[in-house]
């Protein structure tokens, strides 16, 4: 850290998405904003790191990087990691714990680099060391440069607070945030998800339209650290950005478990009165009354051949029922494979970076207006 008390922030992305979070946190006043490999880097202090928590929707957690320095040996990590001010970050009555990662460096070994790091802390800190602790503390030892960080967020940033059911394979919200922004949403048109699941596009829309910090209902790791000031976050968290939305928001699923399981979680995000969830199925969807917006769906997709080949109709059907009925509204659909999104037969635009998601890699399809 710098004598100003500025540092490097870090907000990970998902491989694929660091451009679209990159001009999200731009649009958040930060300072020094950077795309880099796995996410954005920001230049700030502890309460830069407590807005990035709480305001941005793509990062699924945000590091303070506290230290960097060039290390060859074990001995070498074991007397810089002492060095390092731990307790003006770290309380000595919290747990904590340490992961490493270790690539092309004469330290190679990430278990025993993680044993030197705790054995430092616990010197220098007195704290306990737990496999289970909250406050977790970050070493990546890459071409022989260790950077120290400290995971500020706790629970990934996806966990709104709000999800307490979802269906299978879900999306996370950050990612679905990341997927709107590269259609071009910004809040002020009506979204529509035919497929909607448990409800997260239908529900990201909703928050993004109404000026809803993402992390208003949940807690933080960095609210554990020796440096939080909880009255100075009491009244970050109390400054009022909600706003009535302009336009309602729709879902739709053949499943009525899913309806119902969007509906709650809905209200459990405080969205409930500007959205709108049907059971039906894909050909039973019309486009709603009032203007075009942006229909955005993340269909199945299928893990073998003949799978996949079965969804045929299904993304057929779609396609076609959104030719039909959706004339003016852009659309956005997120799947695994090229030949499934073409089956759809819509104009799609040439794609986006594949984006790692569940074991998989999907893929975000958009058209412009439909004609």
């Amino acid at each position: 850290m710098s004598r100003d008390g500025q540092f490097e922030i870090f907000l990970v992305a998902a491989p694929g998405l660091e451009a679209a979070l990159c001009a999200e946190v731009r649009t958040k006043g930060f300072k020094q904003v950077k795309a880099v490999p796995g996410g954005v880097t920001i230049k700030g202090g502890w309460p830069e790191v407590w807005r990035a928590n709480l305001w941005v929707r793509g990062a699924g957690r945000v590091l303070a990087r506290l230290a960097e320095f060039k290390v060859l040996h074990l001995a070498d990590l074991d007397l810089r990691a002492r060095r390092v001010a731990w307790a003006e970050v770290l309380r000595a009555d919290v747990p904590f714990r340490v992961e490493v990662t270790c690539k092309k460096s004469r330290i190679y070994h990430s278990d025993a680099a993680a044993e030197r790091i705790e054995t430092a802390i616990r010197a220098v800190l007195g704290a306990a060391a737990s496999l289970d602790a909250e406050v977790l503390v970050r070493a990546r030892i890459e071409h022989d440069v260790c950077t120290f960080s400290v995971d500020t967020s706790g629970d990934l940033l996806h966990k709104r607070g709000y999800k307490q059911t979802v269906n299978m394979a879900p999306m996370r919200e950050t990612m679905a945030s990341l997927f709107l922004r590269q259609c071009g949403y910004d809040g002020r048109e009506p979204v529509v998800d035919p497929m909607c699941g448990s409800g997260t596009f239908v529900i990201e829309a909703a928050e993004i339209a109404a000026g809803l910090n993402p992390g208003r209902a949940r807690r933080f790791a960095f609210e554990q650290f020796a440096n939080f000031d909880a009255e100075a976050w009491q009244r970050m968290r109390a400054v009022k950005s909600a706003r009535t939305p302009q336009h309602r928001f729709y879902g739709s699923d053949r499943d009525a478990a899913a309806i119902t399981m969007s509906r709650a979680n809905a209200e459990r995000a405080g969205v409930a009165e500007f959205t709108e969830f049907k059971h039906c199925t894909i050909s039973d969807i019309v486009a709603p009354e009032g203007p075009p917006g942006l229909v955005m769906a993340n269909p199945p997709y299928g893990t073998r051949i003949s799978d996949k080949k079965a969804l045929f109709p299904l993304y057929r059907a779609l396609g076609q029922i959104l030719l039909q009925r959706f004339t003016g509204w852009r659309v956005g659909i997120v799947t695994t494979e090229t030949f499934l999104a073409e089956m759809t037969g819509l104009p799609f635009q040439p794609p986006t970076a594949p984006v790692a998601h569940g074991g998989l890699r999907v893929t975000l399809f958009q058209t412009g207006p439909l004609a």
